[in-house]
């Protein structure tokens, strides 16, 4: 790349990438891999919601991780979820991914039941009427009502606080599963409540990395006024789904593919 890229010139580019990387062929070695398997709406979301939860490091670990989380439920779980047992959660004490442990992994399962009984379950606890679609907000609010279960303190880490200015990455990855609907067979599409022109990008070090090296992002923490920002300039070349370019800055910073 010998010099700057203009708006479309940019826009171009960043179109040709996003039909490079969003493609089918791409899910099996992606944490997306998992729910793509089950065909019930809450099945769907509530193993990407897990899966979202634990996308981090080896992506390999992290697949097999989230498939020994989907046998334990008997590859079914709405109905793990609804009606689980004590005695049920015994092998999801001892879960360990990371700093992501057994405590964490019992809390999650009890507040998703929670959810379900009480909020409409993963969609239901993340739309509010009167947050009028700021994402931001609706974080928020489905943090306040995932933590209303008794918790350790410890487990509040893997719910993210944007308030706290955390990039919220997991979470707004898992959005972008539920919300996006582009028939291209990768994300799911499966929401109706949340608009894909709400979304925000799921910041994270490569997609980060490649929005500087772009001049598209020029804060330099990974944070969520960076969030703001980047978002803000995707939507000026597509303000209906601006993140349909988490496939483009995503994809070329893990494949290498810009030539700087």
């Amino acid at each position: 790349m010998t010099k700057p890229m203009d708006h479309f010139e940019m826009q171009e580019f960043l179109n040709e990438a996003y039909f490079k990387y969003n493609q089918k062929n791409f899910i099996a070695d992606d944490p997306i891999s998992v729910p793509h398997r089950f065909s019930k709406k809450e099945d769907i979301e509530i193993s990407a919601f897990l899966m979202a939860s634990l996308a981090w490091g080896n992506r390999k670990s992290i697949i097999q991780n989230g498939n020994k989380l989907m046998a334990w439920m008997d590859e079914n779980p709405h109905d793990f979820i609804l009606n689980h047992s004590e005695k049920d959660l015994k092998p999801f004490s001892k879960f360990v991914h990371r700093t992501f442990n057994g405590t964490d992994c019992v809390f999650f399962v009890n507040a998703l039941q929670n959810l379900y009984r009480y909020y409409g379950g993963l969609e239901g606890a993340f739309t509010d009427k009167e947050n009028d679609g700021n994402i931001r907000l609706n974080i928020m609010a489905f943090r306040g009502k995932f933590l209303t279960v008794k918790h350790a303190v410890r487990s509040e880490k893997h719910i993210s606080n944007p308030d706290k200015n955390s990039s919220a990455k997991r979470l707004s990855m898992f959005l972008r599963w539920m919300v996006r609907n582009d028939k291209k067979g990768v994300d799911f599409g499966i929401w109706s409540s949340i608009s894909a022109s709400q979304l925000c990008l799921p910041l994270d070090v490569h997609t980060g990395n490649v929005s500087r090296q772009l001049g598209l992002l020029k804060r330099q923490q990974n944070d969520w006024k960076a969030v703001e920002e980047i978002t803000n300039v995707l939507k000026t070349f597509d303000s209906g789904d601006p993140v349909k370019y988490d496939f483009a800055l995503f994809g070329l910073g893990a494949n290498k593919d810009l030539d700087f």
